[in-house]
Formats: C-alpha cells, sequence, structure tokens
C-alpha cells in the first residue's frame, strides 16, 4: 500500500523487543505521545513517565536518576536498546528488580486460565457490550493480561491465533465478526477506551504501552492485509497513554512523589526551658488521575477506590 509522507509505512514487527529507534525514525510524535504522563502534564507543559528505579543511573545521575522523567532521547540513538522486555533482560538485573520492588511475570498459561475464568460470564454478550466491558490490569508490568504478545518467561513472540490478553480477545472477536472498516476501528477504539493498566516503573510501563499500541497494528493487519496509516496510530497511542499509567497501587498515586518535610517543634517540660525538637512528617504524594471517556475529563483514580 502506497501512503503519503504523513502516513510511512509502519514496520512490522515479530519480535519480543520492540526499538525505540525504530518508533522514532518512523512516527516521533507517538513515541512522545507513549512517554507521558497524564496526570501532570498541562496543555503548556508536558511532563513524562517517571524511571521510578534505579536500573539506569549508570549512565548519568542527572537524567537516569529514579525521579527523572523519560525522555525520548534517553531512550533512542546510542541508548536505544536499554529499555528491554524482562525476559531479555541479564539473570542478576531479574532477581535485583524481583528484591526490591517484588517484580515477578505471570507464565502465559496462568494468565489464560485466570482470564478464561473471567471472560466466562460474558461469553454470551453481543460484541458491542462485550467490547466496551471494563478491565483492569493491576501491576500490569509488561501488560501480559492486557495483550501476550510474547511469552513472559522466554521472550518468544506468540502468534495472534494464540494471544490471550484480554485486548486480544476483544480484537479477536472484531476481527471474526466485523467487516466494515470503520465500523471495525469504531469498535476498536471503544475496547481500548475499556482496557486499563497501572504500573510503578517506567520502563515496564513504556513497554507496556508499546505492546498495545503494537498489538493494535498486529490485528488491523491480520484483518486488511495493510498497515493502518498514521493518523489512525496516533489515536490508539493517545488513548493509551491515558489508560496505562504510572502509579503507586497502594497509595494511589505517582511513585516517589511523596515528600519528607522536616517540622520544629517548641517542647516544654516542668524542669527544663523550651526546647526545639525536630520531626519529620510526610507530605502526600501526586495522586493519579485517568481519563473517563464517558465524560472526556480526567478524574481522580481514588475516587470511586475510597
Amino acid at each position: 500500500m502506497k501512503l503519503n509522507d504523513n502516513d510511512q509505512e509502519i514496520n512490522k514487527y515479530s519480535s519480543t523487543d520492540i526499538l525505540e529507534n525504530a518508533i522514532r525514525e518512523t512516527m516521533p510524535e507517538i513515541l512522545n505521545i507513549l512517554l507521558m504522563d497524564r496526570t501532570t502534564s498541562k496543555p503548556r507543559k508536558v511532563k513524562n513517565i517517571i524511571w521510578a528505579n534505579e536500573n539506569y543511573i549508570k549512565y548519568g545521575s542527572k537524567f537516569y536518576a529514579a525521579t527523572s522523567q523519560i525522555r525520548s532521547e534517553l531512550v533512542t540513538g546510542q541508548m536505544g536498546q536499554i529499555i528491554k522486555p524482562r525476559a531479555l533482560k541479564s539473570r542478576e538485573l531479574q532477581k535485583e528488580r524481583t528484591k526490591t520492588r517484588a517484580e515477578v511475570f505471570t507464565p502465559t498459561w496462568v494468565v489464560k486460565r485466570q482470564n478464561d475464568e473471567v471472560e466466562k460470564d460474558y461469553l454470551d454478550d453481543d460484541l458491542e457490550t462485550y467490547v466496551s466491558r471494563t478491565w483492569l490490569e493491576i501491576t500490569t508490568g509488561e501488560a501480559p493480561y492486557m495483550a501476550t504478545r510474547y511469552d513472559m518467561e522466554t521472550g518468544e513472540f506468540i502468534p495472534l491465533i494464540k494471544r490471550v490478553g484480554f485486548v486480544d480477545r476483544k480484537l479477536r472477536r472484531i476481527n471474526a465478526e466485523v467487516d466494515d472498516k470503520a465500523e471495525w476501528q469504531r469498535l476498536v477504539v471503544k475496547a481500548y477506551k475499556a482496557s486499563y493498566g497501572f504500573e510503578w516503573s517506567g520502563d515496564s510501563l513504556l513497554l507496556a504501552r508499546e505492546n498495545l499500541l503494537y498489538t493494535y497494528r498486529d490485528f488491523y493487519f491480520d484483518k486488511w492485509l495493510e498497515e493502518p496509516v498514521y493518523g489512525l496510530f496516533e489515536d490508539i497511542a493517545e488513548i493509551i497513554s491515558y489508560n496505562l499509567f504510572q502509579m503507586d497501587g497502594l497509595k494511589y498515586v505517582i511513585p516517589m512523589t511523596e515528600k519528607k518535610e522536616k517540622v520544629v517543634k517548641a517542647q516544654m517540660s516542668l524542669f527544663d526551658d523550651e526546647t526545639l525538637e525536630e520531626q519529620w512528617k510526610i507530605k502526600p504524594g501526586k495522586r493519579v488521575k485517568i481519563m473517563n471517556w464517558q465524560t472526556n475529563k480526567m478524574e481522580f483514580f481514588d475516587k470511586e477506590v475510597k
């Protein structure tokens, strides 16, 4: 298919690791979208997700510190391969992340069994109802419960017919039941808007967002035997940047935004003169907001939880 300059052909990926360099070369604006933090960004000042771990500090404490934002220039060019799926990380780093963040990944067969159990109550849904059902993957990692593009243990690429994520299931059913391209896109957009996930570590979150983006590409190509044009890719990337968000799942805040503040209090006793005592208090972190697609407004995630 011949595309114009703004609709360059999207490279076909059939491997575990989606390279940030490849995204930047073909669609740089979309890489920027995938790095955005929607809670802290404002119309005139965009902010990105943060690293939220110290695994990359060796590349420079100024830009790769845990609280630093992940910017496109930090993960492209000569640094284009520093972010890798867990299966491709060294055993030492895997163990370190398990130790410090309790980071583990679920085997595909377990993902399938659990998603099967949830889905069994929805198998009689009509298509519109089915794709509109809201699912949330907690502590999402690289988002295997949403989209199983590859096996989390081995890194082996998984063909569409064997993918078991809940977004995979929605898109597979749309592919089977819809033959009008405009209706296909409408339902896919609805499916993505109903699919959420959150993660602590910024590198894992970027991988999750990339996996969801290329899952769209995979199912589009499977159905229409052509690449999605740039504008469609951009629309899906925007939804993903809202729906897969960075959060401390215990406190519903952006990781590492809590701060200690020194408080000096005067202490009096019957036997001593007034003394000053230093104490510390914790300033609450930045509450996470997510998009309510029914109203097209951002709302605090903990609004309904609490």
